[in-house]
């Protein structure tokens, strides 16, 4: 219930907001304050706040065993069926843990999160089982989902199963490794950065990271809402179709969401020829000094010509704002994620939807208890975050901002003349797992590998998708495939050719 506010309380407000302290009445502020907001508030304590729906019944799951979670994927276990036929029968899924499965811990891989169960599904979680799929459990995920290694999360390390001394990737981290174990037919990620598409390409699945907005974000722990997206992840082109059909298109809840986003097609595109498709390598997305490994941009370049054995007309393009797509990311991640983190509790405020107040009060009492317990990535984004906040009131947010206008039109002009453009998803392949008591800088450096080439898109809004093209010194590489928004059909129609007729990615030894 609402209380009143003190003298004290006021005072302290004023001082941080900077206002005039000098002869003010503070007990008679105090007064008027609690005329403004009490009455009206306690009414609305006394109103139900409607919650989402749950449709299907489940028991509160169990904590993996060691022997179930060979990976370190899992962070909680379920089984939750979902209805008896539908496109997803028979599909085990696994839910990244920044996503609400009502009755099922999330801590979004954080301390700060310790004990939260949500009261309501996400939206995704609910379209799974009406189209029959079954929710096998919760999928570790990096702290805060800020990091695209796989060794910052609270819930522990995610290895990589092609090599379990590697990374799978992050930060959707342990939906990969049990996609690509087998362990699960297919899982659900987040991607704000590349966290869907970094996994993938150095997991060896498939990762689509869709047009902004196609599938609603609601029930799920936001990091930014202008770069917010939920996709599917699978090892084969045929369930990435599957699910994305079943969780695309509007709920009425997200703001993200356009109201004309509709879904497609996508399981009919899986058959449909390639033929006579532009491909489009773009120059700028390999040979980053200092990052990119060779071996990683032969492969994609092979990869891409084999389009012209599909019968595409393939070619170079040159997109110099590419190379400033991550500088353009950075600012707008580093402010907006530590305002929508430190102001908005994850939850933020100024949109129309869905709001989960129960994550929203979670998140502020976690963080004021157990926040220095928090990983030196999740401290220097925060920090360096409020620093440009508070110094530079928000110009290089607005500026990046502006200027992704720039970065989008961009890509639009190469997608005029290409149907798909074509890069590595990842400069390098997976990366060995830092040790024990590694350097600051180091952790740091493994915290965020891989994001040179996913990010933009994040930015921007583009549908892209790792696709497995290539193994070297036994680790995978992915191919990543970017198209016009809107054009998931397009991407998956090209994927599933390159996978019948090129490259099927191979399982991991031993699984």
């Amino acid at each position: 219930m609402i209380e009143t506010p003190t003298a004290d309380d006021l005072a302290a407000i004023a001082a941080a907001l900077g206002l005039s302290t000098t002869a003010k009445d503070w007990p008679e502020l105090s007064r008027l304050t609690a005329t403004m907001i009490l009455g009206l508030h306690r009414r609305l304590d006394e109103l139900e706040d409607p919650p989402l729906a749950i449709k299907y019944p489940r028991t509160a799951g169990w904590r993996p065993t060691a022997a179930e979670n060979r990976f370190g994927g899992w962070c909680w276990r379920a089984e939750i069926k979902g209805a008896e036929s539908g496109l997803l029968a028979g599909k085990s899924v696994a839910i990244k843990d920044n996503v609400g499965v009502a009755g099922l811990p999330m801590v979004n891989g954080s301390q700060i999160l310790e004990g939260f169960i949500p009261d309501a599904d996400a939206t995704v979680v609910t379209r799974i089982l009406d189209a029959g799929g079954t929710i096998a459990g919760k999928a570790v995920c990096e702290n805060l989902c800020v990091s695209s290694g796989s060794h910052t999360s609270a819930s522990g390390i995610a290895r990589n199963p092609h090599d379990p001394a590697r990374t799978p990737g992050g930060s959707s981290s342990g939906s990969a490794a049990l996609v690509a174990a087998g362990d699960v037919d297919m899982a659900v990620g987040s991607d704000q950065a590349g966290s869907v598409r970094i996994p993938a390409s150095w997991s060896g699945i498939y990762g689509l990271k869709p047009t902004y907005g196609l599938i609603p974000y609601t029930g799920a722990c936001s990091q930014e809402m202008t770069l917010d997206h939920l996709g599917p992840m699978a090892r084969s082109v045929g369930d990435i179709a599957r699910l994305l059909e079943a969780i695309a298109g509007p709920d009425g809840l997200d703001p993200r969401q356009p109201a004309d986003t509709m879904p497609d097609s996508y399981v009919a595109a899986l058959e449909s020829s390639p033929r006579g498709l532009r491909i489009g390598v773009v120059r700028e997305g390999f040979g980053w000094t200092g990052l990119s490994e060779p071996d990683v941009d032969d492969a994609v370049r092979e990869a891409a010509s084999a389009f012209a054995r599909l019968g595409c007309r393939v070619g170079e393009i040159s997109i110099p704002w590419h190379r400033d797509g991550v500088v353009i990311w950075n600012a707008i991640c580093l402010e907006g994620a530590t305002a929508h983190l430190l102001d908005g509790n994850s939850v933020g405020s100024n949109w129309k939807g869905y709001y989960p107040a129960a994550l929203a009060e979670a998140v502020a009492r976690g963080r004021a208890a157990r926040g220095g317990e928090l990983p030196i990535n999740v401290e220097l984004i925060m920090l360096a975050g409020n620093y440009l906040r508070k110094k530079y009131n928000g110009r290089y947010y607005a500026k990046a901002r502006n200027l992704s206008r720039k970065l989008s039109a961009a890509y639009d002009d190469a997608l005029g003349a290409y149907d798909l453009l074509v890069m590595p998803t990842v400069a390098t392949k997976a990366p060995p797992i830092p040790p024990p008591g590694v350097s600051d800088a180091e952790f740091l450096a493994r915290a965020y590998d891989g994001v040179v080439n996913t990010s933009p898109f994040d930015v921007t809004g583009h549908p892209a998708m790792s696709v497995p093209c290539a193994l070297s010194a036994g680790l995978p590489v992915g191919m990543m495939l970017v198209g016009v928004r809107g054009a998931e059909a397009t991407i998956i129609r090209a994927a599933a050719a390159f996978e019948r007729e090129i490259f099927a990615a191979p399982r991991p030894a031993g699984c």
